[in-house]
């Protein structure tokens, strides 16, 4: 019994393909990272109001304390956050990343 000759095709991507694909690659990790941060900076902004660290910040602050109290907050929390955070941005990194493998 004579086997057919099959062929198989396989397209195996150029240099200027896999080249390209890296920085692609690249960008998408750092928008992870960037998404995650991001993500634990919200989270701590937000337990910091509701431990009430904003109305603190804004006692016996006059006029605008309190409009100004938030926006402190939140660069309080992103300060923490650029320093190492909690550890919650790269347990979200490490989920997304995997997602998207």
């Amino acid at each position: 019994m004579a086997s057919p000759n099959l062929s198989i095709a396989v397209s195996l991507p150029s240099a200027d393909q896999v080249n390209k694909a890296a920085p692609a690659a690249a960008d998408k990790d750092a928008a992870l990272r960037k998404s995650a941060a991001e993500f634990e900076s919200v989270f701590i902004a937000e337990m910091l109001s509701h431990a009430g660290f904003d109305k603190a910040l804004s006692e016996n602050s006059g006029f605008g304390g309190e409009a100004f109290s938030r926006m402190l907050v939140e660069s309080y929390a992103e300060e923490i956050t650029n320093n190492g955070g909690f550890g919650l941005a790269d347990q979200i990194y490490q989920q997304l990343k995997g997602r998207s493998s």
